[in-house]
């Protein structure tokens, strides 16, 4: 997810309660929600940070590390401002054991929102190069920004009026929340599973299916379908059931330049790392590498790879 969401998410558990555990306990719950993003520096790379990001910063050993390095910084700064007389003398002593439970529970809520999408999250690298997609959530949904914003705000507003119950909101929203993306879960699932069916009965059994939201519109799914050499697209709404064309274009995988030429563009390489339904177009005498989930004209640009003979291998993001 972006990271205005990870910050609402971590804003929000603090104000549920959690910021009354401890001293710095809210900028500890927002640092920490977008912690695991610390990979986002390898985007200088272009094309190729695609095999960079969300990996070993996602994975178990740094979600057992950053919180421990996080806490121990927050402390270091706590401990600074004190020495320096500038320690806000409203703030609430820091306790260790809170304040280190809380950089745990803001970093674990990074990857599983992040897996909720279909863009692909890493989770048990290093032990694992496997990609984890949840299909259910749109990268940046605008319906989850406006529930936690709205629940943040009336949350501390009451606070600030000295309300009895000005965690409340806080509370209705991080429920509203859960409970759609739940809805959004179950509505892929349905998708998926019918797309299935209607290709199974077509001829076109095993096929990998992928429901995607699209943006604002949560209550549909984009379908993408292929086998291993044909590849096709489909709609889904709860009102207006599935339409799906099965008859199928090629992949072009199977396309026998792609074995040598890929080998001489580290670009290609970390696009095919990361693509789950790579697509080759020819393009003149080059091959254009695209991804299923991303030929949206809006998209596109950012997720292709112009791939040429060895002696003159170039690639564009």
């Amino acid at each position: 997810m972006d990271n205005l969401t990870h910050s609402l998410v971590g804003a929000v558990l603090g104000q549920m309660g959690l910021k009354k555990k401890t001293g710095l306990a809210m900028p500890t719950l927002i640092i920490a929600a977008n912690l695991p993003d610390i990979d986002a520096g390898c985007a200088i790379y272009g094309i190729e940070s695609l095999s960079m990001r969300r990996g070993i910063t996602h994975g178990p050993i740094a979600l057992l590390l950053l919180p421990v390095l996080l806490w121990a910084l927050m402390i270091g700064y706590d401990r600074w401002q004190e020495r320096r007389g500038k320690r806000p003398s409203g703030r609430l002593p820091v306790h260790k054991g809170w304040l280190l439970a809380l950089a745990y529970v803001g970093c674990l809520s990074h990857p599983a929102l992040d897996w909720l999408n279909n863009y692909g999250i890493r989770l048990l690298e290093p032990f694992s190069h496997r990609w984890f997609y949840g299909d259910s959530i749109f990268i940046i949904d605008l319906w989850i920004w406006i529930a936690l914003a709205a629940s943040l705000w009336l949350s501390l507003r009451r606070e600030r009026r000295a309300a009895a119950n000005w965690a409340r909101p806080a509370w209705v929203g991080f429920t509203a929340v859960c409970t759609y993306i739940l809805a959004n879960g179950l509505i892929t699932g349905v998708a998926e599973a019918r797309a299935t069916t209607a290709l199974t009965a077509a001829g076109h059994a095993n096929a990998l299916v992928v429901a995607s939201p699209p943006p604002l519109q949560f209550w549909q799914r984009d379908i993408f379908w292929r086998t291993a050499t044909e590849y096709g697209t489909g709609h889904f709404g709860p009102g207006t059931g599935l339409d799906i064309d099965s008859r199928g274009a090629p992949t072009g995988m199977d396309d026998p330049r792609l074995a040598t030429w890929v080998k001489g563009d580290p670009a290609a390489r970390a696009f095919l790392f990361w693509s789950r339904m790579p697509v080759a177009q020819k393009d003149g005498d080059a091959i254009l590498l695209r991804d299923q989930r991303f030929m949206h004209p809006l998209a596109q640009d950012r997720f292709q790879v112009r791939l040429t003979a060895p002696d003159t291998a170039s690639h564009a993001d």
